[in-house]
Formats: C-alpha cells, sequence, structure tokens
C-alpha cells in the first residue's frame, strides 16, 4: 500500500442526506493506512465502513480541487 496522501481523502457520506459526513486520509487507490489514525479516527472508520448500505452511501476518494469518483473506478 502506498502512503496515505494529504491531497486524498476517502468520504463516507450520510444515505439520509444529512450533513454527516466522515473523511479520513488516503492513497490515491482509497486505501487508509489505520496505523496512522488515533483511535478515536480509526473507531470512526470502522462505524462508516460498517454502516454502507444501512446508514452511509459507499465512500468516495476526493482530491483537493477535483470532483469526487467512486472508489475503485477511474475518473475520465
Amino acid at each position: 500500500m502506498s502512503e496515505a496522501s494529504p491531497d486524498f481523502r476517502l468520504v463516507y457520506r450520510s444515505l439520509s442526506g444529512a450533513p454527516a459526513e466522515h473523511s479520513f486520509p488516503c492513497n490515491p487507490d482509497g486505501e487508509v493506512d489505520l496505523d496512522q489514525l488515533d483511535d478515536r479516527s480509526r473507531n470512526n472508520y470502522f462505524f462508516a465502513r460498517a454502516m454502507v448500505g444501512r446508514a452511509m452511501k459507499p465512500p468516495m476518494v476526493e482530491r483537493a480541487g477535483r470532483a469526487p469518483r467512486i472508489k475503485g473506478r477511474i475518473s475520465a
């Protein structure tokens, strides 16, 4: 896994449209280095990941200054 970059973040947004979201530093492939997260952030990451399809949308990789893309898909 390549290192997380400050230019990328993995974002989980609420299914309900509420402004709640969780975001975590990641590499361009959307991989989060769990060892670099503090305990609270790591717990929030596991919560968001577990709630996909229930309360959260699938995560998206975002890069500063660019439109988000769905994890695992290459944007044009």
